[in-house]
């Protein structure tokens, strides 16, 4: 279980640095051009900036307190602010018709789910 918990968070730590790397460092007019970026457009920058650092934040948080022994309740607090910020991504993709991303976006969802019971839980870092 501890070996299924490790590599979900890592499956989606990598996710989050994808999506974070995208939204903070790629203008939001070419996100908007992208495949599932559409929505970006009637965002501001400001906002798109900001859930990239948060996605920053959450590739660090799913993975770094646990690794080297800080806070490692941090990782498990981290999966359900993943589990939030996911029900408004498929919130907004299902705004704008990107029913595909919905689904993707519910795949993470779960997987940040796994992660937070299983670290909150039967394979907590404190028990």
């Amino acid at each position: 279980m501890d070996l299924a918990l490790w590599i979900a968070a890592g499956l989606l730590a990598v996710v989050a640095l994808a999506g974070g790397i995208s939204k903070t460092f790629v203008p939001k007019e070419k996100l908007a051009a992208a495949p599932g970026g559409e929505w970006t457009g009637d965002a501001g920058a400001g906002f798109v900036r900001t859930l990239g650092v948060l996605e920053l934040l959450a590739a660090v948080g799913l993975i770094l307190p646990a690794v080297v022994g800080i806070a490692p309740v941090m990782v498990p607090v981290t999966a359900t602010c993943w589990v939030l910020l996911m029900i408004g991504a498929m919130i907004t993709h299902a705004r704008h018709g990107g029913y595909k991303l919905v689904v993707l976006n519910l795949a993470y969802l779960a997987v940040a789910a796994f992660v937070a019971w299983g670290r909150f839980g039967p394979e907590s870092f404190t028990a």
